[in-house]
């Protein structure tokens, strides 16, 4: 369930639990209510589908909440963010409830985390928790405060990835802008970045899962903007385009400051496509605070929108201020997505016509270098070919290989 992290994660739990049999894992996310209800709704759908099996739940909504999924009748075991990482969490000797105090963390896992996408692209953590408390999250409570892996480990288990075939690597964690103040050195992101590229010069193509605009640096900038490897597409961490929402968030930037680096980074590289998470309703948000988060899409030419209605999370200072109808949020969040695919369509339009190198990860699909979706009939899964885009059909870019 939920982040591109989640997903690292499960592929080294489905590694960890290999031995084991009749075993179901359900890696939880708690990012919103929703993500919640998704995760119980998904452990009574296993449970159905094999009633033999146990039923471990572990995840940020598992770590954050133990006695919501214990108490379910389906549950065998409920395990936190750093039990999940024990061999021996999933045989069957184990407490019922495994979950320690994940503030006290203060290690990445011993082991580098990867997770797969259609064995083509891989996702490797380099980051986990958050320092930072934006008021309506919930999520450093699920991870921890911030860590990172170090460098040489990272470099390490990239080039394996490339010697066993991957063309694409993504760099993941929960704030990964925050890489490197808790190693020898204090190195940045931009730094890991510079370093990965050059120790392994047969990796086509890297990217970030998200990132933070306000912990761009110049040697970051300089990597998005003009390093041919690093892929032309970023997904930033907005929430909102109204000043004083942002303000009521706790966020770090103001709405002018993200207009600004879109346009900055765009002039310098103007095939870089952005996604952002917006969150729609948030307490207190007024008609006219939604009207300037509506409008940052076509400010920051946003074509791939994450749209999260709010949802208060006990335990999360937002969730106790004055809370905006829920089908104000629902409209808010409608009008939010239905923006973001005006924008996503007139942008996979501009592209018909255009060669496009595609990473096939099925074999009728993939994704272009700034990440737009592309159906091609190809049996060449996991290798990057050019493709002539003919049209657009159902949000997708249509081609022939070159």
């Amino acid at each position: 369930m939920g982040c591109r992290l989640n997903a690292a994660e499960s592929e080294a739990m489905r590694m960890l639990a290999a031995d084991e049999e009749d075993l179901v894992i359900v890696n939880s996310c708690a990012v919103t209510n929703e993500a919640v209800r998704q995760t119980r709704q998904a452990i009574r759908r296993a449970k159905r589908a094999r009633p033999e099996a146990r039923v471990i739940v572990t995840g940020c909504a598992a770590q954050v909440e133990p006695e919501t999924f214990a108490a379910m009748p389906e549950v065998s075991r409920v395990l936190g963010n750093r039990e999940k990482f024990e061999r021996e969490s999933f045989g069957r000797a184990a407490d019922r409830v495994r979950v320690s105090d994940i503030m006290a963390v203060r290690e990445t896992a011993p082991h580098l985390v990867t997770g797969f996408a259609e064995h083509s692209r891989a996702f490797v953590e380099v980051q986990n928790g958050c320092d930072h408390r934006c008021t309506f999250c919930i999520i450093p409570y699920g991870r921890g405060n911030s860590r990172s892996v170090p460098a040489g480990a990272v470099v390490e288990r990239i080039k394996a990835l490339v010697d066993e075939g991957y063309c694409e690597v993504v760099l993941t964690g929960v704030d990964v802008t925050s890489y490197g103040p808790d190693l020898p050195g204090s190195p940045s992101l931009g730094l890991l970045i510079e370093r990965i590229l050059k120790s392994v010069p047969a990796l086509p193509r890297l990217r970030l899962s998200s990132l933070d605009s306000v912990e761009i640096d110049e040697r970051l900038e300089e990597i998005i903007c003009h390093e041919p490897r690093f892929m032309p597409h970023l997904h930033m961490s907005f929430q909102a385009g109204d000043d004083m929402i942002l303000k009521r968030m706790k966020r770090r930037h103001s709405r002018a400051q993200a207009v600004e680096t879109v346009a900055r980074l765009k002039a310098k590289r103007p095939e870089i496509a952005i996604g952002a998470d917006l969150i729609a309703g948030f307490p207190t948000e007024t008609e006219d605070m939604a009207e300037n988060s509506l409008r940052l899409i076509d400010d920051c030419d946003i074509v791939m929108g994450h749209i999260f209605p709010y949802s208060p999370k006990r335990g999360t200072p937002a969730a106790r201020v004055p809370q905006v109808p829920v089908e104000a949020i629902k409209a808010r969040a409608r009008r939010l997505r239905e923006a973001t695919a005006r924008r996503k369509s007139s942008w996979l339009q501009g592209m018909v016509g255009s060669r496009q190198r595609v990473l096939v990860e099925r074999g009728e699909t993939g994704h272009s270098e700034n990440f737009a979706p592309v159906r091609i009939r190809s049996d060449r899964v996991g290798e990057i070919v050019e493709v002539v885009v003919s049209g657009v059909e159902n949000g997708m870019l249509i081609g022939e290989a070159a």
